[in-house]
């Protein structure tokens, strides 16, 4: 069995945001899998088993908050007799344009406040992640095409909701991403990180 988590807030209040995305993924791959939600509670976390790619599959949403990603993602492991070889964090990431993708594994949090609680509950990096890039704030520019600053602070950004644009192209990159998954399933990080990353939308 694989465990596929999708970080980001619980409630009516956070559930467009940017930083958002990873629970917004995952009810992504229940719409596509299973057609029904169907989400039970389980170690602070709400999650469905299906299969994917001829695999049982648990689809995790932490409801702790983003920064305590770690209290559902440890237990989760240990109940189910995981390892972290067989996690995949879905998360957001500012370092990458909007609609483009990247696997990684054995990196560091980079600020990112739920990856790096993860890291500190099971005291390791070596878990698979798929970051799916959501971009930094739009920057003011002069006439001279110096940049003075930009619209909002990146912690304000990812807290914000998806434009209508944005919104508009989620479905096609969440596509691109399930393809990613699907080949991470079947062959490993190494093989979704050849084909996968720097892939984007349109």
């Amino acid at each position: 069995m694989k465990l596929i988590v999708g970080l980001g807030n619980p409630g009516p209040k956070y559930q467009l945001t940017r930083h958002n995305i990873g629970f917004l993924f995952i009810d992504a791959l229940v719409e596509v899998f299973s057609g029904a939600r169907a989400f039970k509670n389980e170690f602070k976390a709400e999650t469905q088993k299906l299969p994917i790619a001829g695999e049982q599959v648990l689809l995790v949403k932490p409801q702790t908050f983003m920064n305590l990603s770690g209290e559902s993602v440890q237990p989760l492991l240990g109940f189910y007799h995981l390892t972290p070889a067989d996690l995949l964090v879905v998360h957001d990431e500012v370092d990458q344009p909007f609609g483009q993708l990247k696997f990684q594994t054995k990196r560091g949090h980079g600020g990112h406040n739920g990856i790096r609680n993860i890291h500190q509950m099971l005291g390791t990096d070596e878990y698979a992640r798929l970051r799916l890039g959501v971009g930094r704030p739009p920057v003011f520019v002069n006439n001279e095409g110096e940049s003075v600053g930009k619209t909002m602070e990146v912690a304000d950004w990812v807290l914000n909701n998806f434009s209508k644009a944005e919104m508009a192209k989620l479905p096609d990159f969440f596509e691109l991403a399930l393809q990613g998954v699907e080949t991470w399933i079947k062959q490993g990080i190494g093989q979704a990180s050849t084909q996968f990353n720097g892939k984007a939308v349109g």
